[in-house]
């Protein structure tokens, strides 16, 4: 005989009203729970003491009134539905009460075949079928790691637009379940009391965040602390997927919130796809990305750049003066002329080493941007100035691979900037938030110059000339209301100063 017995769920809606949980006993090893799509108030449930069997329920309405009486009828309805509820789940397990494993997807077909006398309801197909998604989520559980959920998170994550992960966004997360497995390994390795610590999306707790993200703020000072540890360590989770050094670096501020929004998507995910319940994220504070003011050349600089006499400039500088380079001559030369041609389409760097031939139409340079691959297409257009043409057709046929420019590598690309910046003379003084700090801080610009300044140079000269979102950003990939693109709004000290002496 099924024993039905009720209990109130701890979770209090908007409404005021928690929902009543049945759980069934069909025997010793098979007792389902149910939520029971019923809704009361949880004054309203009272237990009710049996002489010799135990304690059972009442849904007790409020006393009947002139101002509660609606009260008195959702509370009368709710125990009828109950009821009905449980007479239906009953009779359904009885009748498989020889069959107690036939939970699955099959259950309701043969229930209803097994039950003609006690058709069952709407309510009672949907607590079955949550009760099915339960159970099976219960048994893909079984032997996973935490990282295999990432795994399956890579593999079948789609956001709420239908969108799968872009690769872009899959290399940050990537970067952040490195950080995680290189945190698990650390415990295990240096606290003796958490030497079997594992991570599990059940029991990964707001202690657990807090922990995690003090540990990489801290993982620099760790690293040389623990030599030996991050030795091993960084082996099997390094930084990243290169083959340079494994230095690990002191982390910013924007970084550390940039991981936590990374992790709590990802638990979002596992809690939609109803493989926990589980929300860790629930009461942390998250905190706001904070970014300074855009700092980009001016058409002037940008122009003194391009036609620069580098060579000569080169060739008068001390042997000790070189050392202080990071690149050869003619490596400069080439990615001098990659930096001015970047600066006329603005694409970000990782669109810009993927153009070919094939991605001139028109006069205009074509090409679908890698950070939102994956998502619905949107195809960035930008036509071809003379001076880009110019330097498409001195490196025409040149690089090995197909591509426009004989591109190395971004870092080879960041560094040959700086040098270039260094020989032309680029020294103006500019604002830069610290991303360790937070505070502000003055640098020439030659000392911070790198690809994104080409972006930034190509966007901020267009906003200076034409103050229209849209149509720069159909030339740049930002979308509507993007906010790096709002920073732009406020970067033109100049534009200020002719506004307000307008008005003077």
């Amino acid at each position: 005989m099924v024993k039905a017995t009720f209990r109130l769920s701890k979770k209090i809606g908007s409404d005021d009203k928690a929902q009543i949980i049945v759980k069934l006993t069909i025997n010793r090893s098979n007792r389902p729970c149910f939520k029971s799509k019923v809704f009361i108030k949880p004054s309203w449930f009272k237990s009710v003491q049996i002489a010799g069997k135990g304690s059972d329920f009442d849904i007790i309405p409020p006393k009947k009134g002139r101002f509660n009486y609606m009260e008195v009828k959702e509370a009368n309805e709710a125990k009828a539905q109950l009821d009905s509820l449980v007479i239906h789940l009953s009779a359904i397990c009885n009748a498989l009460a020889g069959h107690p494993d036939e939970l699955n997807h099959d259950f309701i077909e043969k229930a209803e075949t097994l039950t003609n006398d006690v058709p069952a309801t709407e309510i009672t197909r949907k607590v079955i079928e949550e009760a099915i998604t339960m159970k099976e989520s219960e048994e893909a559980k079984r032997g996973k790691t935490f990282f295999d959920w990432v795994n399956l998170y890579f593999d079948s994550y789609v956001n709420p637009k239908g969108d799968k992960i872009t690769q872009s966004s899959k290399n940050k997360y990537k970067c952040l379940f490195r950080m995680l497995a290189r945190y698990e390994k650390f415990v295990r390795a240096t606290d003796k009391e958490r030497k079997d610590f594992t991570l599990d999306i059940d029991t990964f707790d707001k202690d657990t965040i807090n922990d995690f993200f003090d540990y990489i703020e801290d993982e620099p000072e760790l690293a040389k602390k623990f030599p030996n540890t991050f030795q091993k360590m960084l082996v099997d989770s390094p930084i990243n997927n290169t083959t340079r050094k494994q230095v690990i670096g002191q982390r910013g501020k924007n970084s550390v919130i940039e991981r936590k929004k990374e992790l709590k998507t990802f638990f979002n995910w596992l809690n939609m796809q109803g493989y926990t319940n589980n929300r860790p994220f629930i009461g942390i504070n998250i905190g706001t990305a904070k970014y300074g003011t855009p700092y980009f050349l001016t058409l002037e600089e940008r122009n003194k750049i391009a036609d620069f006499d580098i060579k000569s400039r080169w060739e008068a500088m001390s042997r000790s003066e070189r050392k202080n380079l990071r690149s050869a001559l003619s490596t400069i030369l080439t990615q001098r002329d990659i930096f001015i041609f970047h600066c006329m389409i603005g694409c970000r760097v990782s669109d810009l080493i993927t153009l070919t031939p094939e991605s001139l139409v028109n006069g205009m340079v074509h090409y679908i941007p890698i950070k939102t691959k994956g998502e619905k297409p949107n195809v960035i257009s930008v036509p071809v100035t003379e001076k880009a043409q110019a330097l498409i057709d001195r490196y025409k046929g040149v690089d090995k691979k197909g591509r426009l420019f004989p591109f190395i590598s971004t870092q080879t690309y960041n560094d040959a900037i700086k040098d270039i910046f260094y020989l032309c003379g680029i020294d103006r003084i500019i604002d830069k938030l610290n991303p360790v700090t937070g505070k502000e801080e003055k640098h020439p610009l030659y000392e911070v110059a790198s690809s994104h300044i080409a972006r930034r140079t190509f966007v901020g000269n267009l906003y200076d000339k034409v103050q229209d979102p849209n149509l720069i950003g159909s030339m740049t990939g930002h979308v509507e209301g993007s906010k790096a693109f709002a920073r732009y709004r406020n970067i033109d000290d100049d534009l200020k100063k002719e506004v307000i002496h307008r008005i003077d």
